[in-house]
């Protein structure tokens, strides 16, 4: 063979080739440059910007800023929500406020371009930094919010055995709540119930505190009511007795060796003074009218008159049968005889 040919042959393939291959380096040098430019270096700078890349270290928040408000996903052009991600991916919003965040941005381009390389590398690697968001977000209470994030966690990498963790996390700390709220609940009604039952007993001890000395000032009274009517009835006896004396005195002097008298009252018994009616502060009087036996006992006495009615009836009956007399006398022989009386209740 010709070997002048065989040269000429290969030096015509080398040429067909080179364009090909500088054609595919381009290329690849393109695609590289992009993607570097477009996702890894925005998400590496976001990486080294945190304390790191586990779910149990937590996001540190920038300055409180008033959150943007929800964007119109639906009506963003595959450029428009790829910019959207990538400006929310630097403003460090990877999943939250609602409707305006880099994994919603992104999770919208997959379902208008389910194979778009460029969304689904960066749900992947900047699904550790969300799940460290979320944990800060159950790690602050903020369940509902937390459920959210972890929701569009899920629409990102299903499969992912984080979300377990986040889930268990989550579904912990809302019973740790729940008990807790309970806790404060239960305490809360203990210290009502104790606050109840402290003034039931003030107020149990203080009526009978007033009872005891309503019976007090009423025993007081009645002592004081009682001491007046034997004063009374004994001012009543001596009178009695005045007269009966004098009574006697006029049938002597009337004839020799006659001896007629009336009764004459020996043994006074006070009446009881009521316990209604010192603690009502009632007065009153009873009229009575009895038989003197000739043995000198009181029987058969009857109210005739009294005010107020049935208040002081039974006291003045039970002092005035237990009275004595020396009884009345027709010519030195004892005779039975009427008497009538006014018991007078009177507390001061």
């Amino acid at each position: 063979m010709d070997t002048r040919y065989t040269r000429h042959a290969r030096h015509r393939a080398r040429g067909a080739i080179r364009p090909s291959a500088i054609a595919i380096v381009a290329v690849v040098a393109v695609l590289a440059a992009a993607s570097w430019f477009l996702i890894i270096k925005p998400h590496q700078d976001l990486v080294d910007s945190e304390a790191g890349s586990h779910p149990s270290t937590p996001v540190q928040q920038g300055a409180a800023t008033t959150p943007p408000p929800p964007a119109n996903v639906a009506a963003m052009s595959m450029n428009q929500l790829l910019s959207e991600a990538r400006k929310a991916v630097n403003e460090q919003r990877l999943l939250a406020p609602a409707g305006n965040n880099a994994f919603e941005f992104y999770l919208k381009v997959l379902e208008k371009q389910p194979g778009n390389q460029v969304a689904a590398d960066a749900l992947r690697e900047t699904f550790p930094v969300g799940a460290s968001v979320a944990e800060q977000s159950i790690n602050q209470r903020d369940f509902n919010d937390a459920q959210r994030q972890i929701d569009l966690l899920a629409k990102a990498d299903p499969a992912n055995y984080t979300l377990t963790i986040l889930r268990s996390k989550l579904d912990a700390q809302r019973k740790l709540q729940d008990r807790e709220q309970q806790q404060a609940s239960d305490k809360e009604k203990a210290a009502q119930l104790a606050a109840q039952k402290a003034a039931s007993d003030k107020a149990e001890a203080d009526r009978q505190a007033a009872e005891a000395q309503q019976r007090t000032l009423a025993e007081q009274q009645q002592r004081a009511a009682q001491a007046r009517l034997a004063q009374q009835q004994q001012q009543a006896e001596a009178r009695q007795t005045q007269a009966s004396s004098a009574t006697a005195a006029a049938a002597g002097d009337g004839g020799a060796g006659s001896a007629t008298h009336g009764p004459v009252l020996v043994r006074n018994v006070n009446p009881r003074y009521p316990t209604t009616a010192v603690r009502a502060n009632q007065e009153g009087w009873v009229e009575v009218t009895f038989t003197i036996t000739p043995e000198g006992n009181v029987d058969d006495v009857k109210v005739v008159d009294a005010e107020p009615r049935h208040v002081f009836d039974r006291a003045a009956v039970e002092a005035v049968s237990r009275w004595k007399y020396q009884p009345a006398t027709q010519n030195g022989t004892p005779i039975a005889a009427q008497d009538k009386r006014r018991i007078v209740f009177k507390l001061n």
